[in-house]
């Protein structure tokens, strides 16, 4: 017996092993394959902390508070979140903001807050709030504060007097001194709502509060919002056990907004001071941001049109304003973040798109332009950072790779301004988290073949120290699949403009030129958005690789970071020019030796779903099939800020509305199509899809269908994931990849009709 064992490890040892490929399973509910990430990275106010939040090693989806030690370079859990409670009894607010900011399905402690003096953490678990004191003993740190219900967007004052927070649509704070509680609102309830930011604010303008701060805790600044005048819409929620009727304010393209005003408010109480925000109430309230004095408030306005902006400046002693600058487009204006009034209370930092691309100008407070900091045909993300005393702006850009972003300086005088120094130099994609005086950041940096690391770094760039190096060797879960590995390859096209379109294409796994394989055309194709990236591995790219496909990525134009001519090219109409873009990225598929021309399929989820029936009904004779995740399907069915921002009113642009939905192009829908969405899902609703089937099996077209109980739009629900990533590799495999090249499409009903004749 025992020499035949030996000469069965013999024989083993004499062939290679196999390399472990990865499986949809193990992607989707097999625990993260990133290795040690982390999120939610944050550097303490004074500087002598980074503190950030992990999953649990047993626990992909549930987070802990960790923080890491400048001083002595030790890094440990603060926060257990099972010592906090559980998170399973989600009210249906919280529920709609997780999903909304796409932390649906995770656990634990999803954010955090520093006090201003760095001796405090503020944590909210599902509604309840937690103070943690970095003093006090580890078994009296945490101290649970009675909100007495549910307290939403929680905040603590900028000098650490108060926390605040929203429960039951009113706005409310807690004296930190004395425990006591203060109502600052009365009258949320219903329609009206006080210190909480819009459905549409929250989605479309990446603003998640409704409430402000001053500087110096002498008072608040609160959004009050009515829903009223939004029409109802009644919809289905399907479950697996129950359905349920929604009655949902949803602000259509072309409906009425809901109404906003702006006052303020003392945290001690008392009557709210009513900031005049002009006579047109069909306009936007979009930004608002305190003055470093506490005397001088800032707002953001748009109309409705989105093609004018101004920023407004009020006294906040006598609520008399003036309009400091105002941005015009003949399209529409992006929102940005990029505002920073300087503590010399004289000049502020402003973002524009103004010159074609995104750069920085600096303003004296009297609106006068002093100069530009940045300049040129390269665009910019935004502000990270600014460091007064040694006159330096630090900037987010792809300057020198569009699918990288690095980080850059630029002297606040504008003397370098189309000549900005790199300061981070692997490569790649690195997500900045700077000092609050500019000192030092902390890098997340990933490529193609590195994992998320998080290092910390002198502002000049140089390496201090690493708080995750993550390294990709034995012990990292993705190790066993590196056999397996492959390396994406970029490149770009023309557009017929002119204009370069960049790709990502993932070669099968040992790939051999002289064969033809499948392509996995995978797009999102929307705006602010960027899918072709130089970081870290999309496992279902590397997955369909694995399988024998090409996997192809194309940004067109109307997409992010690429200036305002690539953006522009979707005004009025969309799916032209994406599709005119994503068909010139299949032409350079189809010239390729190693692809075979017959057996393309594309894939999408939301904007990239859209996509997808756009691509199979204008350009089904170059497709074997297609699969759409949660497709808009009529533009009249999304909200009002996203969709008029690019289209205009129904009312106003008939055409436009019509042309730019896959409605209009039905009858060239000729290639198989897979249509998946979520019954419950509250942001591309389920009726785009009813509206589909119902036009579709009027044309007598056969489409396959996915629907998912209960599912959102991120389909997060347990299982969910794994099942329809399952589909969408069946699809493939079937009707892509095991295609007759020599058969012909089915005829649609009306070619049959028009041959009967």
């Amino acid at each position: 017996m025992r020499a035949f064992l030996l000469a069965a490890v013999l024989t083993v040892a004499a062939f290679p092993v196999m390399a472990k490929k990865l499986t949809i399973e193990r992607i989707y509910d097999g625990g993260s394959l990133s290795g040690a990430t982390v999120r939610g990275l944050k550097v303490s106010p004074d500087g002598k902390r980074v503190t950030f939040l992990r999953a649990k090693a047993d626990d992909q989806h549930t987070f802990d508070l960790w923080e890491y030690n400048l001083a002595d370079q030790r890094m440990h859990m603060l926060v257990d979140s099972r010592t906090l409670g559980g998170d399973q009894h989600l009210s249906d607010a919280e529920k709609a903001r997780r999903e909304r900011e796409r932390t649906a399905g995770l656990h634990g402690i999803l954010d955090y807050q520093w006090s201003p003096d760095g001796s405090k953490l503020l944590i909210p678990v599902a509604g309840t709030l937690y103070l943690y004191d970095l003093s006090a003993p580890a078994d009296k740190a945490v101290t649970k504060l009675d909100t007495g219900g549910d307290a939403i967007d929680p905040k603590i004052s900028p000098k650490g007097h108060y926390v605040s927070y929203v429960r039951d649509q009113n706005l409310w704070v807690i004296d930190l001194a004395n425990g006591q509680s203060t109502q600052l609102t009365q009258d949320g309830g219903g329609t009206v709502h006080n210190g909480e930011a819009e459905f549409v604010a929250q989605e479309e303008m990446a603003r998640s509060t409704g409430y402000w701060w001053a500087p110096d805790d002498s008072s608040i600044a609160y959004e009050r919002y009515d829903a009223a005048p939004v029409p109802v819409t009644q919809r289905m929620e399907i479950y697996a056990d129950h359905t349920a009727m929604v009655d949902q304010r949803y602000p259509f393209a072309g409906d009425p907004n809901v109404t906003v005003k702006l006052g303020l408010v003392s945290p001690k109480g008392g009557a709210t001071r009513w900031i005049d925000l002009g006579d047109d109430p069909d306009s936007y309230l979009t930004r608002v941001n305190w003055l470093p004095d506490a005397t001088q408030l800032s707002y953001q306005w748009m109309p409705r049109s989105q093609q004018k902006l101004e920023l407004r400046l009020v006294d906040t002693a006598t609520l008399k304003q003036r309009v400091l600058l105002t941005e015009t487009s003949r399209t529409w204006i992006d929102l940005n973040d990029d505002l920073r009034f300087l503590p010399d209370g004289q000049s502020f930092i402003w973002g524009s798109d103004r010159s074609g691309y995104h750069h920085l100008y600096l303003y004296g407070l009297d609106g006068t332009l002093k100069h530009p900091i940045s300049a040129g045909d390269w665009n910019l993300d935004g502000l990270l950072a600014v460091d007064e005393k040694k006159g330096l702006v630090y900037v987010s850009s792809n300057r020198d790779f569009v699918p990288d972003r690095q980080v850059y300086a630029l002297k606040l005088d504008g003397s370098d301004a189309d000549a900005p120094q790199r300061i981070t130099q692997r490569d790649g994609t690195h997500q900045v988290k700077f000092a609050p005086d500019g000192s030092f950041y902390v890098d997340t940096f990933s490529d193609p073949n590195t994992p998320p690391q998080v290092s910390v770094h002198r502002a000049d760039g140089s390496f201090v120290t690493w708080i995750e190096e993550n390294k990709l060797d034995e012990s990292h879960p993705y190790w066993p699949y590196m056999d397996s590995h492959v390396t994406p390859e970029y490149g770009h096209i023309k557009a017929l403009d002119g204009q370069d379109l960049y790709y990502r294409v993932y070669k099968p796994l040992n790939f051999d030129p002289n064969k033809k394989y499948p392509v996995f055309d995978t797009f999102y194709g929307g705006p602010h958005a960027q899918e072709v990236t130089r970081g870290w591995v999309d496992y279902f790219a590397e997955y369909m690789a694995q399988q024998g496909f090409v996997v192809f990525t194309l940004d067109n134009r109307g997409m992010a970071r690429r200036g305002r001519k690539f953006s522009d090219a979707i005004y009025h109409q969309l799916g032209v020019a994406e599709v005119e873009d994503q068909i010139a990225g299949i032409d350079w598929l189809k010239q390729q030796p190693w692809v075979d021309a017959k057996r393309i399929g594309v894939f999408g989820w939301s904007y990239g779903g859209y996509m997808t029936l756009m691509m199979l009904a204008k350009d089904s004779a170059d497709l074997a099939g297609g699969v759409a995740v949660a497709p808009v399907t009529d533009w009249t069915l999304y909200d009002t800020f996203y969709t008029e921002r690019y289209l205009g009113r129904p009312q106003d642009n008939e055409a436009g509305y019509t042309r730019s939905s896959p409605m209009a192009w039905l009858d060239g829908l000729t290639a198989p199509l897979m249509l998946v969405h979520g019954m419950a899902d509250d942001n591309v609703l389920f009726l785009n899809s009813t509206k589909l089937m119902s036009a579709l099996q009027q044309r007598g077209i056969q489409f396959g269908l996915m629907t998912y109980p209960g599912g959102k739009h991120g389909l997060n629900l347990p299982g969910q994931r794994a099942h329809v990533y399952h589909l969408i590799d069946d699809f493939f495999e079937r009707t892509v990849k095991d295609r007759d090249p020599a058969a012909a499409p089915e005829p649609t009903a009306a070619e049959v009709d028009a041959g009967a004749e």
